[in-house]
């Protein structure tokens, strides 16, 4: 149960959570594969990197493997797994087309405005992204999220990837609040939910990805369930 009469700041997850990661990024390769003269359905590869980005994204947030080998073989893997004739000198240039063009969409998970004008009356809300710096506040930007967020702390800048509790410890105290009063929603339950609860934070699961039931914190299928719980 949360005790919301305690809370005073909330940070959000973006990606998943707020902003409409896989719809975007969708549109994304559309625009860039056809840019590029990339003959291959783009369901098909969709069907099979949505996976494998989940994947590279772990090992990139467990310090595993880089940035550039994030960007790189999430496509690389991608290409092979559905028999896809690349060239490798343009995997670099697909990377670059990608994170250069992904943060000029800005579909957001129905409910989201609804959800941050009605919070933004009752407390501080900011945003706790392991997403990439720049790109993360081109999204915030873009999608008409910056007048809703005191502060944007992304992993890229404070240098600790979510569930580390240094970007939780990090983002409490440049917002002058403390965990006790602080409720964290996101989508990842090791990342975002299991952070936060770690360093003594409230938690609400926003659960995109059905990841399976658990009894860590309050659990929600859409935005609009959070409004009934703070």
């Amino acid at each position: 149960m949360l005790d919301k009469n305690q809370i005073t700041d909330v940070f959000f997850d973006l990606d998943h959570t707020l902003w409409d990661f896989e719809k975007n990024s969708a549109l994304t390769f559309e625009k860039i594969f056809n840019q590029l003269n990339i003959h291959l359905k783009l369901d098909d590869f969709l069907a099979v990197y949505e996976g494998i980005n989940h994947k590279y994204w772990k090992l990139y947030r467990e310090n595993k493997i880089s940035q550039t080998e994030l960007r790189h073989k999430r496509l690389i893997k991608t290409f092979q797994a559905i028999d896809y004739t690349f060239d490798p000198d343009n995997i670099d240039l697909i990377s670059n087309q990608y994170i250069l063009n992904l943060s000029t969409f800005s579909n957001l998970f129905e409910g989201t405005l609804s959800l941050l004008q009605g919070l933004q009356q009752k407390y501080q809300l900011h945003v706790i992204t392991n997403g990439f710096e720049i790109v993360q506040h081109h999204k915030i930007k873009n999608s008409g999220l910056s007048p809703y967020f005191k502060n944007v702390f992304t992993a890229e800048k404070v240098g600790y990837k979510k569930p580390h509790p240094v970007i939780f410890e990090y983002a409490l105290r440049q917002s002058n609040t403390a965990a006790v009063k602080s409720l964290m929603i996101g989508d990842s339950l090791e990342a975002d939910i299991l952070g936060a609860l770690n360093i003594g934070m409230q938690a609400i699961h926003f659960n995109s990805h059905h990841e399976p039931h658990h009894s860590h914190c309050p659990v929600v299928q859409n935005l609009d369930e959070i409004k009934a719980l703070i």
